[in-house]
């Protein structure tokens, strides 16, 4: 195989990458011992593919940083313990402690139970305000029947 059919079939990429199979790890190693123009493609791209991980990557939030450092901790205590049968098997779900007692919110949805509690409040009011107006209008009314009542007798 020639170097510039090498170079585009792609495996030099998958072998920095260590998606190469153990064949192809072993073709790279021997095409790059005996091509030192391939030995520096693969070096200069080796650097490039580094210096775009370093450019593109993104520091994690500080508690999944936590997370992933108390997972570490706990694997190393856990190869140094004794382990029964049933420790055997592993929940693929992290475990999460959380520090603090409050419920978090989004910010939008604080203005919204704020507004739902005093429209509650109000509806409250006016409630109660149109219950005892018509009590009180009902009152009348008996009043107003029983005057009748006695206007004709």
């Amino acid at each position: 195989m020639k170097t510039q059919e090498f170079i585009e079939s792609g495996i030099l990429e998958s072998h920095l990458l260590g998606f190469a199979t153990n064949e192809e790890q072993e073709q790279v190693k021997q095409m790059m011992s005996a091509d030192r123009e391939l030995a520096d493609y693969v070096l200069n791209l080796e650097s490039d593919i580094r210096s775009y991980f370093v450019h593109e990557s993104v520091t994690p939030p500080t508690a999944v940083r936590e997370i992933i450092q108390l997972r570490n901790l706990r694997e190393r205590k856990e190869k140094h313990a004794f382990k029964s049968a049933d420790q055997d098997i592993k929940a693929p779900y992290l475990d999460i402690e959380v520090n603090d007692t409050h419920m978090k919110v989004h910010k939008f949805w604080r203005p919204a139970f704020i507004a739902v509690f005093v429209l509650s409040k109000i509806f409250l009011i006016a409630g109660l305000y149109y219950y005892f107006k018509s009590a009180s209008q009902a009152e009348e009314l008996q009043k107003l029947k029983a005057q009748q009542v006695e206007q004709l007798k």
